[in-house]
C-alpha cells in the first residue's frame, strides 16, 4: 500500500496559500484546499504555544488573518492517518494528510 510505503517525514520549507482553516483540540489548522480530506492538502497544524505567539506577533489570530493569503513554513511534513469517529465512536474509516507541526512562531511567516 502507498500509503504504507511513505517515508516518515521530509524536512524542508514549503510554500502554500492558506484557503481554509479550522480549530480542534487547541490546534488551529491552516489548509492549502478548500476541502481538507483532498489527498493534495497539506495541513499545517499550529499547537496552542505557537498559536499564542503567532497572535502576539500580527495582532489576530493566524487562522482569521492568513485566509487567501501566501504562507512559508520551516518543518517537517509527514504523513498522517485520520480516523473518523462519530457521536465519539470510531467508524473504522480513515483518510491520510501532509501535515507540518508549527510548535514555534519563527516557523511561520506570511509572504508579501
Amino acid at each position: 500500500m502507498a500509503a504504507d510505503a511513505a517515508p516518515a517525514g521530509v524536512r524542508g520549507t514549503f510554500e502554500m496559500e492558506a484557503r481554509s482553516a479550522g480549530r480542534q483540540d487547541g490546534n488551529i489548522y491552516l489548509d492549502s484546499e478548500l476541502d481538507y480530506r483532498d489527498q493534495r492538502n497539506l495541513t499545517i497544524a499550529v499547537h496552542p504555544a505557537a498559536a499564542v505567539r503567532l497572535r502576539e506577533k500580527f495582532g489576530k489570530d493566524i487562522d482569521s488573518l492568513i485566509i487567501g493569503k501566501r504562507i512559508m513554513i520551516n518543518g517537517e511534513a509527514r504523513r498522517v492517518k485520520i480516523v473518523i469517529s462519530f457521536d465519539g465512536r470510531l467508524t473504522g474509516d480513515y483518510y491520510y494528510q501532509t501535515h507540518v507541526d508549527v510548535w514555534d512562531a519563527g516557523q511561520l511567516s506570511i509572504l508579501p
